[in-house]
């Protein structure tokens, strides 16, 4: 899918991974919807101003199906039409089964799984009508192993992918095409919690390629799935070569 003059809608576009994946749509010449739970002051909107880019911003809570339903709405009644979704949007979700709060689970699953379904069943009909669509969805490497002290969040992240492969069965012959992407360590804010010990780790025993990656790096991965037509039903992990270790 060529990019330009594009409409481009990114859940958790003001930070990390979704604030990259922004401005290089931005830059390909993507019209762009950011939602986000705070938008005021979001450096990514000065990078916008800065490239000339056409943007429109939307607050709104996705763990709520009502939101989900009134940032596609705004998005088409400001652009007539939705032609790229990139869900970044997501939060940590800590505790085991015994150390978790019950509310963390259904927390996980509103904002990671509810959040996504409810999405892509207001965009897919307009995706239809329009005779294309790409639609790339977050995951984590977190859903291909376990993750001591993270159950929901590694449960939530593992059903994502699995989301992306049935959908894109069930869209493909509406040439809507469906991918997942999985990072590994990735250096955002969203890591800010790791002492330096647990970044030294990271990078000598876990990762093969000793390094963390960059939001940029994944952020040119989902422009390749966006692009590339004939590549559907697909999760691209992102991880340096972490979760192919059997050692």
């Amino acid at each position: 899918m060529e990019i330009q003059g594009k409409v481009a809608l990114i859940t958790g576009g003001t930070h990390g991974i979704g604030a990259e994946t922004t401005i290089k749509l931005a830059k390909g010449g993507a019209k762009i919807c950011i939602v986000a739970r705070d938008i005021v002051n979001a450096p990514v909107i000065q990078d916008l101003k800065n490239i000339g880019a056409t943007y429109y911003l939307i607050k709104a809570d996705l763990s709520e199906e009502t939101a989900c339903k009134r940032v596609v709405e705004e998005t088409v009644s400001q652009f007539n039409a939705i032609d790229i979704f990139v869900h970044c949007a997501g939060s940590a979700a800590p505790g085991g089964l015994l150390s978790g709060a019950r509310e963390v689970w259904y927390s996980a699953f509103d904002i990671h799984v509810h959040a996504i379904f409810h999405l892509c069943l207001a965009i897919a009909p307009f995706m239809q009508i329009q005779g294309e669509g790409a639609i790339i969805l977050i995951s984590s490497a977190a859903g291909l192993r376990g993750v001591k002290n993270a159950l929901a969040y590694a449960v939530v992240k593992g059903a994502i992918p699995q989301f992306a492969r049935t959908l894109a069965l069930e869209l493909s012959d509406k040439r809507i095409r469906v991918n997942c992407v999985s990072p590994g360590v990735i250096r955002t804010r969203f890591q800010d919690y790791l002492t330096d010990r647990q970044v030294r780790n990271n990078i000598e025993n876990r990762i093969p390629i000793h390094s963390e990656g960059t939001p940029e790096e994944v952020a040119d991965a989902i422009l390749m799935l966006i692009r590339n037509n004939f590549i559907t039903g697909e999760n691209l992990v992102i991880d340096g070569g972490m979760t192919m270790r059997i050692v």
